[in-house]
């Protein structure tokens, strides 16, 4: 082979391996392309669920604070409604006593001795066990 051959052969392998070279680049670019595409429509997406999430978490966080004040105002309403209750009842049995000593004497003896024989009851039934 002569010095021109082997020189044009090199020359010819060269060139194939630079379009090859060139052939690889652009695939890698257009995969590169793809790819960020790909990853730019996965962002939106994910961007598109965030500002559908975010008002949807606040008006839960918000019903969610509301039903705990319901709440803590029907306790505080629920329990004055039993003090008041348990002062009327204060009231009505203080002045039962005034107005019916001897009966509310007798109603509290009464109620002392079901007590003691209720709780006699008991310490029998757990001795004998």
């Amino acid at each position: 082979m002569s010095t021109t051959t082997v020189k044009q052969v090199a020359n010819e392998a060269s060139n194939v391996a630079d379009q090859a070279a060139d052939s690889v680049n652009n695939a890698v670019r257009s995969t590169q392309g793809v790819a960020n595409q790909a990853f730019d429509r996965i962002s939106d997406k994910i961007e598109s669920a965030r500002e559908q999430a975010v008002p949807l978490i606040n008006r839960l966080s918000s019903q969610a604070e509301n039903a705990a004040h319901r709440g803590v105002e029907a306790v505080r309403d629920a329990g004055a409604q039993v003090r008041e209750k348990a002062l009327k009842a204060s009231d009505t049995t203080v002045s039962y006593i005034k107005d019916e000593p001897v009966k509310a004497m007798l109603i509290a003896a009464a109620t002392g001795a079901a007590l003691m024989a209720l709780i006699g009851l008991l310490s029998r039934s757990r001795n004998a066990d």
